[in-house]
């Protein structure tokens, strides 16, 4: 969070004591903050598109900057060219194994003929032991390709699995040349122009959600039993003409842990040694900034 100095915040205590409405009593005072964002490059290359200013309005997942991946594109067309080309060396099993099993096919009729023949005694008992000879050959010659065929194929694709993981990572880095907004909200700073190198962590853009803001104060000891999360409590902010302009904000965080009160902090019990710092959510119309003070009151 930021420091603020001694003579901004001194401007708060002069804003709350020397408000028109003198009636009017404040509970706790601080500054406005909100949620803000650095958004950093996740890929290095030369910056095509950074076409947005400070103060714009962005949208949840628009695409702000855009940075060169042409050699990661060229290079996941490579990969893809050579895994098609691997592709066309997977055997197909059954074709390359289909003349083998012809024989076999063959020979196992043949063998069914020797035996109805040896049954009649028309041929010798050596006939068969030669067929059966011939057929175990050939089938161990079956099983040897298959063998061969599916290692060969079960290599290919694992190298195949291999050159699809470098092809994802080529997508997911291409896809990180993309910079969309996480938030919607407003750019605050940008860091780079078009044209600029782009280096992996770079801070690109600063963007925070100004919809929804929060008054952080500090709460003396004794306040702080008597408040609660969720609570709603009265902001008030200063018009500029000596009167408040009032707002329901909601108590959404109390630290847990007291510290000294900050010198530049006004609380109600400026004597109070401890202190614990709050945050209230408060909707914005577009008239709160981010650094303007602010007063809570926590009613009865």
């Amino acid at each position: 969070m930021k420091k603020y100095t001694t003579t901004a915040l001194l401007l708060a205590v002069l804003f709350f004591s020397s408000c028109g409405n003198a009636d009017v009593e404040i509970d706790a005072s601080g500054s406005f903050e909100a949620v803000e964002l650095i958004v950093s490059s996740e890929a290095s290359g030369k910056i095509l598109e950074l076409d947005i200013h400070e103060g714009d309005r962005v949208e949840e997942g628009s695409v702000l900057c855009r940075i060169d991946t042409v050699q990661l594109a060229l290079k996941k067309e490579q990969l893809q060219a050579s895994a098609e080309s691997m592709k066309s060396r997977i055997v197909d099993v059954n074709i390359q194994t289909a003349p083998l099993s012809q024989q076999i096919a063959t020979v196992k009729k043949e063998k069914i003929r020797i035996e109805n023949l040896i049954k009649s005694d028309a041929v010798n008992t050596k006939q068969l032991d030669d067929i059966n000879a011939q057929l175990a050959t050939l089938e161990k010659q079956l099983n040897a390709q298959i063998h061969s065929f599916q290692n060969g194929n079960r290599g290919i694709s694992n190298e195949l699995a291999a050159m699809d993981s470098q092809i994802a990572q080529l997508e997911d880095q291409i896809r990180k040349g993309r910079i969309t907004s996480p938030i919607s909200g407003t750019v605050l700073v940008k860091y780079a122009e078009k044209g600029e190198l782009a280096l992996a962590g770079k801070a690109l853009f600063k963007i925070a959600d100004l919809d929804q803001m929060y008054l952080r104060a500090y709460v003396t000891a004794g306040q702080l039993t008597s408040i609660k999360l969720g609570q709603k409590v009265t902001i008030l902010s200063d018009l500029g003409v000596g009167e408040y302009k009032t707002a329901t904000g909601k108590l959404t965080w109390i630290s847990d842990k007291a510290e000294f009160t900050p010198k530049t902090v006004q609380t109600r019990d400026e004597r109070a040694n401890l202190t614990y710092a709050v945050k209230v959510a408060v909707p914005n119309d577009g008239f709160l900034k981010i650094g303007m003070y602010g007063g809570i009151k926590f009613g009865e």
